[in-house]
């Protein structure tokens, strides 16, 4: 009898653990289920996306077909084709900004769900060339128009735009590269400066034994320098001493035929990840 409480017993144990986990596996499952489905569901707006933008450039390409053959059979005093032409340009105008919108949609898409397909960048890219290309045929036209006294403002207008929106990208593309460019330059900056102990306390820098002791010394005393580039720095002197921390190791005073001294930085990433100020005292 007391066998069979046992087995019993043994046998809840096993039943109640399999129950749990089964919970859990399910629970995984569905959360993986979700994510699969909002993939998914990300992927099918992307190509969604993606049609629309190829048949805008279809639509484009049909517009471009009526203006060419417009203006082959233009006269002068034909009112009709002009207003032909008229009509698809502002469809052409319209239909290469939304393709636009489409692309920089379609590339905020595949940023913000961080995917890796190397093919999908390659179609985005496709159509970013394709739009490039389009503008340029746009430009011909206009130019082509122009030569035959053919003025349609908004043609002139669509081509403005367009430059304009060109022009933009590229501003905002450098003012971009200027605060990386900015911004590498301030995290890559140190400080350096060499005296004699008289010439370090009267710029506040050496006060009461204690290097860099308070907020008031003097700042521009000091040489800024890239630590990427900057690996030694002469010192004019035979005697030096370091007095900011900085890991041993990392740097050596070497003498040269003159035996006056430089200071060889070995390691600049250890060398500068304590202070990004560096004083030495010489004599």
């Amino acid at each position: 009898m007391k066998k069979l409480i046992i087995l019993f017993a043994c046998g809840a144990m096993l039943a109640s653990c399999g129950m749990h986990g089964d919970k859990q596996l399910k629970s995984e499952n569905d959360s993986l289920k979700v994510q699969l489905s909002q993939r998914d569901s990300s992927l099918n707006d992307m190509m969604a996306t993606f049609n629309d933008v190829q048949d805008g450039f279809r639509k484009i390409s049909e517009a471009e077909n009526r203006v060419n053959l417009q203006r082959t059979t233009y006269a002068e005093n034909s009112q009709d084709a002009k207003q032909t032409m008229v009509s698809d340009i502002e469809f052409i105008s319209k239909q290469m900004q939304e393709n636009r919108e489409q692309i920089s949609r379609l590339k905020d898409m595949l940023k913000r769900g961080n995917y890796k397909s190397v093919q999908l960048k390659k179609a985005i890219q496709a159509l970013t060339d394709q739009l490039e290309e389009k503008q340029k045929q746009i430009e011909e036209l206009q130019s082509e128009l122009a030569a035959k006294n053919i003025r349609i403002n908004e043609l002139d207008a669509a081509v403005t735009n367009l430059t304009t929106d060109k022009e933009d990208l590229s501003a905002q593309n450098e003012a971009k590269a200027k605060t990386v460019a900015q911004q590498d330059k301030s995290l890559n900056a140190a400080w350096f400066v060499f005296g004699t102990k008289s010439e370090l306390k009267k710029q506040r820098i050496l006060q009461g034994g204690d290097v860099l002791h308070s907020a008031d010394f003097n700042n521009s005393y000091f040489t800024q320098i890239d630590i990427r580039t900057t690996k030694e720095i002469k010192l004019f002197a035979k005697h030096a001493e370091v007095l900011t921390t900085h890991p041993a190791g990392t740097y050596e005073l070497a003498k040269d035929e003159n035996k006056e001294l430089t200071l060889k930085i070995t390691n600049p990433k250890e060398f500068w990840s304590i202070s990004k100020y560096l004083v030495i005292k010489v004599r």
